[in-house]
Parts: structure tokens; C-alpha cells; sequence
């Protein structure tokens, strides 16, 4: 079984490993960076960390709380002999001036909210269709 990492920053946290991409994001005036290799294992978990790191952004500006820097790494096991994913799990920094208590609490909702993680621990189906 594999482990397949990937890690998502913002802000003060933005990556500067060579091999981070970044793209622009709408809640941070230096975008995101993204470290992480290109396999369905590494996207799949790519999808819930960008989510958390996303919905942290959304959640704190309704609260007024502010977000210097967000970093979340996502990763989780995946049987390679029979292609599926055993879980994923994810740990997250965040850079603020707001106080532990704070930002403990923006991280529940956060885990409430997120969409992606929320989506897997649900389930869902997914079919292949006609283009």
C-alpha cells in the first residue's frame, strides 16, 4: 500500500519548493501553491486539501476573522493492487493573528463545511457517460 501526499498553501505559507505550481486564487493576493504529483491518488487528495484551504479563506472573511497564511497537506493510503483509496486524512497550519480558541473553532466549521471531504466520507457515485 502507498501513501500518496500532496500539500496546498496560501498567503505567508505559500511554498518555495521548486516543484510547486501555483495558480491564483481569489482570496489571497499571492495565490496558492500546490506541491504534488499528477495520479488520480494525488488528485483525489489535491481536491479535498484545495477544498479545506478554500473554505477556511470563505468561512474566516464571514467571521472577519483574518488569514495570513494557510497551509494543508492531505494525504492517505491507496491499495495499489486493487485501486482504491483507503482514506484520507488532512492536517492544516494556519498563519493568524486571531487566538487559538478562534482559529480551533474556524477549523470545526470548516470540517463541518468543507464540500470535497464532505462529499467523500458521504459517498457518492460516479459513472462514466458519452461525450
Amino acid at each position: 500500500m502507498a501513501e500518496f501526499e500532496v500539500v496546498v498553501s496560501a498567503g505567508s505559507l505559500c511554498s518555495s519548493d521548486r516543484a510547486a505550481v501555483s495558480f491564483p486564487h481569489r482570496w489571497t493576493d499571492k495565490g496558492v501553491t500546490v506541491v504534488t504529483q499528477f495520479t488520480g491518488a494525488h488528485l483525489l487528495h489535491l481536491a479535498a486539501a484545495g477544498c479545506v484551504l478554500n473554505d477556511l479563506y470563505r468561512e474566516a472573511a464571514t467571521r472577519g476573522i483574518t488569514l495570513d497564511g494557510v497551509r494543508v497537506v492531505a494525504s492517505g493510503g491507496f491499495d495499489t493492487e486493487k485501486w482504491f483509496s483507503t482514506g484520507v486524512q488532512y492536517a492544516v497550519e494556519v498563519d493568524s493573528p486571531a487566538d487559538d480558541e478562534t482559529i480551533g473553532n474556524l477549523l470545526a466549521i470548516v470540517d463541518d463545511v468543507a464540500e470535497i471531504p464532505k462529499a467523500l466520507r458521504a459517498g457518492m457515485t460516479v459513472k462514466r457517460a458519452s461525450l
